[in-house]
C-alpha cells in the first residue's frame, strides 16, 4: 500500500533551463539543518530535471551535500559536456548524417539527430552512481524514484521506476509504470529532445523525451503514492505583447514554440484538471471518497518569474562558435524570437544565472513553501 501523506518533487524538462530548478532547491533547503535528508518520499522527473531529480535521489540522505554538488556541477557547465560542439565533432556528426541518409532503412540502423550527445553519457556516468539509489530506498530515505520517457514505438508515456516493493506497475490510456533498476541510458533516453538528440534503445524497442507523449504528467507521481507534490515548473513568462506578423514566422521561431509546447503546455493543463478534480472532491463526502479510491492531492507550483528566453538572449556569444553557426542555418542569432537557445545553452554564465534566478523566486514564496512542509514559520 501507498505511503499517506506522501510528498513528491516533480522536476520538468528544459534542457538548460532545468539549471533553474536547482536554485530552488537551494532556497528549500536553508529551511532543514545539514544532515537532514530530503523533504521527499518520491521523486519524478523528466528529460533534464530527470537528471537533476536522480542526482538528488542518490542523496536522499542528505539533502544539503545533494544540493551543493548538484550546483557545483551546473556552475561549472560547459556545452562540450553534454554534447559535440566543436567545430571538427560538428562536421563529423553532421557528415555521418548526411552518409546515413543516404542509406537505405535496413542498412541505416542508427539514430539520426542535429546533434551528438555522447558526452553526456559520459558526463553522466562519471557523476551518478545508481548503487546508492537502491541503498537510499532500503533505508527509508525514499520511497521512490521515475523517469519519464516517450516510446516510439508504440506513442506512449512509460515511467521507468524504482521503488520499494510494495508499489507495483501500473496501466493507464498511453501512459504506463514499469519498474526496473535505473541506469545512464534511462536517463539518456528521458533528456533525447526530437531531432535534436538520437533516440535511445531500451530493451526492444525505442524512447525519447520523456515530455513527447506525456498525456498526464502529475499521474506518475500519483500513482507512486504522493498526496503533495511540489513542480518546479519551468514555463516562463513571455513578456512580449501579441503583435501582428506581416510575414510568415520563421523556422526557428516555429521550432521555439514546438519545445515551449512539448516541454510545458501539457503539465499546465494537467494541474488545471487536478484542480479542478480537487473542487469536485471537496463536495463529496470522505467516507465516500474512501470507497471511490479518491484523494485530494496539493501541489506547490515554482516557475520563473522571467522570460528564460530573453536571459538567454545575454549569453548568446557564450554558445561555441560551430553551433552558432549551425543554428544561424535555421535563422537563429542573438535577436532572433526563438526559444531554442534557452534549451540549449548549457554554459555556465547562463546556468548559473538560472540558478540565482531559481534561488530568488523560491525565496519570494518562502511563507507557501513553509506551509506547504508545515514548517513554522
Amino acid at each position: 500500500m501507498a505511503v499517506k501523506e506522501s510528498c513528491a518533487l516533480m522536476l520538468g524538462g528544459g534542457g538548460a533551463r532545468a539549471a533553474y530548478q536547482v536554485g530552488v532547491l537551494k532556497a528549500l533547503a536553508q529551511l532543514y539543518p545539514r544532515n537532514h535528508g530530503i523533504p521527499f518520499d518520491v521523486i519524478c522527473g523528466t528529460s533534464a530535471g530527470a537528471i537533476n531529480g536522480t542526482a538528488m535521489a542518490t542523496h536522499a540522505s542528505c539533502f544539503h551535500l545533494g544540493v551543493k554538488k548538484l550546483e557545483w556541477i551546473w556552475r561549472h557547465l560547459d556545452t562540450s559536456r553534454i554534447y559535440k560542439s566543436s567545430i571538427p565533432g560538428v562536421l563529423q556528426h553532421l557528415s555521418a548524417m548526411f552518409l546515413k541518409g543516404m542509406q537505405t532503412d535496413l542498412a541505416n540502423t542508427d539514430a539520426g539527430s542535429l546533434l551528438d550527445n555522447a558526452p553526456l553519457r559520459d558526463l553522466l556516468n562519471e557523476l551518478i552512481n545508481f548503487e546508492r539509489i537502491d541503498r537510499n530506498i532500503e533505508n527509508g530515505h525514499l520511497t521512490a524514484i521515475s523517469i519519464d520517457t516517450s516510446c516510439y514505438n508504440n506513442s506512449q508515456s512509460v515511467s521507468f521506476f524504482q521503488a520499494k516493493s510494495e508499489l507495483d506497475d501500473w496501466r493507464r490510456a498511453r501512459r504506463s509504470g514499469v519498474r526496473t533498476r535505473l541506469n545512464t541510458e534511462h536517463l539518456m533516453a528521458s533528456s533525447a529532445i526530437p531531432l535534436v538528440f538520437p533516440s535511445i534503445r531500451l530493451g526492444k524497442w525505442y524512447y525519447g523525451d520523456g515530455s513527447v507523449h506525456q498525456l498526464a504528467p502529475l499521474s506518475c507521481p500519483i500513482h507512486l503514492g504522493a498526496s503533495r507534490i511540489m513542480v518546479i515548473n519551468l514555463e516562463s513568462p513571455h513578456k512580449q505583447q501579441p503583435k501582428d506578423l506581416e510575414y510568415h514566422p520563421k523556422t526557428a521561431t516555429v521550432a521555439g514554440h514546438l519545445l515551449d509546447t512539448i516541454f510545458s503546455d501539457t503539465l499546465n493543463s494537467d494541474l488545471e484538471r487536478l484542480t479542478r478534480v480537487n473542487g469536485t472532491l471537496s463536495l463529496i463526502p470522505p467516507t465516500s471518497r474512501e470507497l471511490l479510491s479518491l484523494r485530494n492531492i496539493d501541489t506547490l507550483v515554482i516557475k520563473p518569474s522571467e522570460d528564460l528566453s530573453e536571459i538567454a538572449k545575454r549569453f548568446y556569444m557564450e554558445i561555441p562558435f560551430a553551433i552558432r553557426r549551425l543554428l544561424g542555418l535555421i535563422g537563429i542569432n542573438s535577436q532572433s524570437e526563438s526559444s531554442i537557445v534557452s534549451y540549449l545553452l548549457f554554459e555556465k554564465a547562463y546556468t548559473g544565472t538560472l540558478i540565482e534566478l531559481g534561488f530568488n523566486d523560491a525565496m519570494t514564496q518562502m511563507d507557501e513553501i513553509k506551509a506547504f512542509f508545515n514548517i513554522a514559520r
